[in-house]
């Protein structure tokens, strides 16, 4: 193909350029496995399933991969299986992660992978609260919330030919934090609960927890943690809120469940000493992982000066912490040190180099220092390990176009535009297929 072809249409350009399929959405009704109740419900369990092996990877790179502690991450792995086998759906491909993120929170996708963040596992006191968290992301897939609120999505915008776009539209609103590596739908899948879905996963979770055995004050203890720091560091649970509204009504509910249906079950196990022995390791950096969150918080408010001190703090603490050498090298890139932070992503690399994040940043990295062949060989490397991410597919067009390389630059951010049209980086490419002669401009006056 070369610019001296007859120009096709933007949308027929983008259709032969290989990019990835759309979810198929199913229209009709459902049993719910909660209530038991006939619902309208566009998205089938196996469309669940894969939406969530195909985007839950991506995210779980995004908060830095999973913990490297894996005595912890097979505790908590544990305590997830012992709940599972207690929901309405015992039988979906559940996964618990632990991962490396500092920030607070505690997230499922559609089919049943789930995460806690080295942030909430820091916040909690005892295994109880530990299913409770849990209990409550299986609440949210047992009760289809996800699956709920797409299907009422597609309604209202009259959208009924595809996942793909409505996930597009959201992802500008949902944007992950790791410059570069969102990208695939994986925030719209997380974000907005309503207060309702958020009522119900709690008593799912409060039902679930007691019938493994735990203390109901699990729930209650967790309510209240989570009340307490939002009182005292609300920015620290900005991510966690946004997808998970809370309420002080939640923690009376909660309270108000323990001393009634569940009243017989507060004596039931609690778990501190075994929580606390597990977490150990996480404890001995916590002054690291609070340092993060501060050096967080400073890069989302664009205060690289305070997050470089906050950062340099955390890596005196845990000098081979991967979240922390990451986010160093991300607030190096920010200040305009692309030598420092290059050589932070390289001590991130051989701290865990079996995780794809750093390559994602070595990517950006080179791109930033217009070193294109190493950029694209990254992307490459990264596209190899975790496929499937458009934002990856852009910023590989902007490496081969540097390469000088159009045509496969051309093929790359049509690949990009097939999964979102918004945001300048979709107005880049698809001014870039213009002036290559790739696609035709609208005429004047009319959408394509």
């Amino acid at each position: 193909m070369t610019a001296t072809r007859s120009a096709l249409s933007r949308r027929q350009f983008i259709g032969l350029s290989g990019a990835t399929a759309a979810v198929t959405v199913v229209g009709g009704c459902a049993t719910n496995p909660v209530t038991g109740r006939r619902q309208l419900m566009f998205l089938s369990e196996s469309a669940e399933i894969s939406m969530d092996k195909e985007r839950a990877p991506h995210q779980f790179s995004a908060d830095y991969g999973a913990l490297q502690d894996a005595r912890l991450a097979q505790y908590v792995s544990e305590v997830g299986s012992k709940l599972a086998v207690k929901t309405h759906r015992p039988d979906m491909p559940y996964d618990f992660q632990s991962l490396n993120a500092s920030y607070v929170n505690a997230y499922t996708f559609p089919g049943g992978s789930m995460a806690v963040t080295r942030g909430i596992l820091l916040g909690m006191e005892n295994e109880a609260e530990l299913a409770a968290v849990l209990g409550h992301e299986l609440g949210h897939v047992n009760a289809r919330h996800t699956a709920q609120r797409m299907t009422k999505g597609l309604l209202s915008q009259a959208i009924v030919a595809g996942v793909t776009m409505y996930i597009a539209e959201e992802h500008e609103k949902y944007a992950s934090l790791a410059y570069g590596l969102g990208g695939i739908g994986a925030g719209a899948l997380l974000a907005r609960y309503s207060r309702g879905n958020e009522r119900e996963a709690d008593a799912l979770g409060m039902e679930y927890m007691t019938q493994a055995g735990y203390s109901p004050q699990g729930m209650v203890g967790l309510m209240d943690m989570l009340n307490g720091l939002h009182k005292r560091k609300p920015d620290l649970l900005q991510r966690m809120f946004s997808s998970h509204p809370m309420s002080s009504e939640r923690y009376a509910d909660a309270m108000a469940a323990m001393n009634g249906k569940y009243n017989v079950a507060r004596s039931l196990l609690l778990g501190r000493e075994r929580y606390m022995d597990m977490t150990a390791g996480l404890r001995k950096i916590e002054g690291a992982i609070k340092l993060l969150q501060d050096g967080d918080l400073a890069m989302m408010k664009q205060k690289f000066d305070q997050a470089l001190v906050a950062y340099t703090g955390a890596l005196r603490i845990a000098p081979k912490d991967y979240a922390g050498l990451l986010s160093m090298a991300k607030c190096q890139m920010a200040l305009g040190k692309k030598k420092e932070a290059q050589r932070f992503v390289e001590r991130a690399q051989s701290v865990y180099p079996g995780e794809p994040h750093a390559v994602h940043v070595a990517g950006m990295v080179s791109l930033a220092s217009r070193q294109f062949a190493a950029a694209h060989a990254a992307f490459a490397a990264y596209d190899k390990a975790l496929p499937g991410n458009p934002s990856t597919a852009f910023h590989d067009g902007t490496a081969l176009e540097g390469m000088g390389r159009k045509e496969d630059a051309a093929r790359r951010y049509a690949h990009y535009l097939r999964a979102t049209q918004q945001g300048k980086e979709a107005r880049h490419a698809h001014q870039r297929l213009i002036d290559w002669g790739y696609i035709k401009p609208a005429p004047a006056g009319h959408a394509e």
